[in-house]
Formats: C-alpha cells, structure tokens, sequence
C-alpha cells in the first residue's frame, strides 16, 4: 500500500509521492470532503494547508558527472523511520521527533481515529507497519493515505509536547533558535515559540510567539503552511511555566515617533 521511502526495482521513492509528482489539489480536495462527512465543524482553512512540504529532491555527482550517490544511501534510508524522515522535510523544522511509545499508547490517541479518513492505515504508516491490504489500494488512495498520516502525526504532536518529554524536546530547539526570532527591534532577535491560534485544525496556521514581548507574529515563509493546531494555543504558556528560567525580562525600551526631533503627543 505505501511507497518505499528509497529506490531499488525502479519504484517510485517517498519523495516522489509528497513532492512535485503528486497532484495535491486533487489529494487534498478528496480528503477535505472526507473529513467534512466526519465532523460537523465549519472550517474556514484553506486546502493548501494540510498538503505535505515539498521535498527538495537532489543528487549528488562526481565531478566527473557520474552519480555518486550509491547504494549506501539508499541503506541509510531504509533504515530511516517515517518519524525521522518527516520532521527532516523541508518546512517541518518546528515538529519535534513523538515518541514510538508514545505513539503505541492507545490512551494518548483517544479520540482521534473520528478525526483522520484512512486513521488505521495512517498510524500503520507513522509506525512502519506494513499492512496486509496494501494491494488493495488504488494510487489515489495511496496518496490519500500519505495526507492522513501527515495530519494525524500533527494532532499527535500537539499532545506530545505537552509532556515531560516533549518540552525537553522543545526545549532544545528553542535553545537552538529553530522556531525564529521575534522581528520586533526592541526584542533584540529574542527566540521564539510555535503556538497556534485555535486547537480546532484547519482553523489558521502556525505562528510564533515571542516570550519577551508576548505578542505573535508569522514565522518565516516556509512555515506559514503548518497548521497551528498540530502547537495548540497552550503549549508556549505551559513551555515558559515550565522553563521558568528560560523566560525573558519584557522590554525596558520601545519606539517613540518624533518630527523633527520633537515627541508626537498622542491626542
């Protein structure tokens, strides 16, 4: 049913299937007519927001022009988790790698096979599970299955950072600056956390909040597709309560307007 995520016998690799090759408005219009006969909920998020980042596909050459890429690459990639492999897409910097067990705990997916078309063969996909109907499925549904996963790693993700182990998690890419900068000058380039404006998904998407300022802002162009539910809107409140000592002072200073050198009264 699923698409190896590496080459070998001429098939086609999992970046062929969540890149370029796949029609993803025809994917995603069949999976929001899915989702709307499975919730009653009236979402006002665009299509291109649950379709999977683009996958930068490239190949190295010798100088000579041959292909240098081997075999060895292809090993590594097999032994590469789905897990792995999607929080190392391009775009998916914000998502911290969930725990298998985690995963494999049926309490800490409750409620959400009613959320997610195709919700068993999604978490067979999330898990490399190799399925016993995988002849069964068409392309489409094939592609379809691929979306689903992407969501449902999504709102499992928003549970998993609330853990113990997933603040760690956070924490460290915090630390690292992966989520951005606040743009604001007073701020002085102060790291950021993801955080999302509705646990509903499809509602908006992601957006960072700056721990110093309080106030949010868009991440960078790359991210501005990922739905801001996969973060929720407790996580960088819970992560700063949490991580007292990585909460910043608020700004001491901020922008007066002047003409010609004189303070604009406010009226």
């Amino acid at each position: 049913m699923y698409k190896e995520r590496s080459g070998g016998g001429g098939g086609s690799s999992r970046s062929e299937i969540v890149g370029g090759a796949i029609d993803r408005k025809r994917i995603n219009n069949a999976l929001n007519k899915r989702l709307e006969k499975s919730s009653t909920t009236t979402s006002t998020f665009k299509d291109k927001h649950h379709q999977l980042p683009d996958v930068e596909e490239s190949e190295t050459y010798s100088e000579d022009g041959s292909d240098v890429s081997g075999s060895e690459g292809d090993d590594d990639d097999d032994d590469t988790s789905w897990i792995s492999w999607f929080c190392n897409l391009r775009g998916n910097d914000f998502f911290c790698e969930v725990d298998e067990d985690y995963i494999q705990d049926d309490f800490n997916l409750c409620g959400l096979s009613g959320q997610v078309p195709y919700y068993e063969y999604a978490l067979d996909l999330i898990l490399d599970v190799e399925s016993s109907n995988s002849e069964m499925f068409t392309e489409e549904q094939n592609e379809l299955v691929e979306s689903a996963a992407e969501m449902l790693y999504g709102l499992i993700h928003v549970r998993y950072i609330l853990t113990t182990k997933g603040l760690a998690a956070m924490s460290e890419k915090y630390k690292k600056c992966d989520f951005g900068r606040c743009p604001r000058v007073f701020c002085f380039g102060q790291s950021c956390l993801p955080v999302g404006q509705s646990d509903v998904p499809r509602s908006s998407t992601v957006k960072i909040y700056c721990p110093k300022c309080q106030d949010i802002s868009y991440p960078r162009s790359k991210f501005q597709d990922i739905d801001g539910a996969y973060f929720g809107t407790t996580f960088p409140h819970l992560f700063l309560m949490t991580n007292g000592n990585l909460k910043p002072q608020k700004p001491t200073q901020s922008y007066v307007p002047r003409i010609f050198g004189f303070k604009v009264h406010k009226p």
